[in-house]
């Protein structure tokens, strides 16, 4: 029968020998940082300037009601908070200020507004803001 000692003793060569050490690796954090610089950066930036246009544009009555959630493949997706407030931005986008918006954030790369019924609290918190 093994003592203590030597099941310790044997434990530790074991765990010594499964170990394997890859030095070919590159360090995890330069390519997060590489992968913000070339994607993420560039996609906050065009919806920060989006935000910009919408916070001129769109009443503050309802501002506070949305959260502009995405922005991919020139689609911004726009949570709104309640029905009510999601048919007032529907009739407001068809009264003019889609296009409105459209002209002031082409360059931007939007092509089209999606209102979609959310929760703006719960999606601001999930982004991490």
């Amino acid at each position: 029968m093994l003592s203590r000692y030597d099941e310790v003793n044997s434990l530790a060569r074991l765990f010594k020998a499964k170990q394997t050490i890859d030095r070919t690796s590159m360090p995890l954090g330069t390519v997060m940082v590489d992968f913000f610089k070339q994607d993420v950066r560039k996609r906050q930036t065009k919806l920060a300037q989006i935000a910009e246009r919408w916070a001129e544009v769109v009443p503050e009555s309802l501002s506070d009601h949305c959260v502009l959630y995405s922005l991919a493949r020139g689609t911004l997706t726009v949570l709104v908070d309640g029905a009510p407030c999601l048919y007032e931005m529907k009739q407001l986008m068809l009264a003019g200020l889609e296009s409105q918006l459209m002209l002031a954030c082409r360059s931007y790369g939007l092509r089209k507004i999606v209102l979609k019924p959310g929760r703006p609290q719960l999606a601001a918190r999930d982004c991490g803001a």
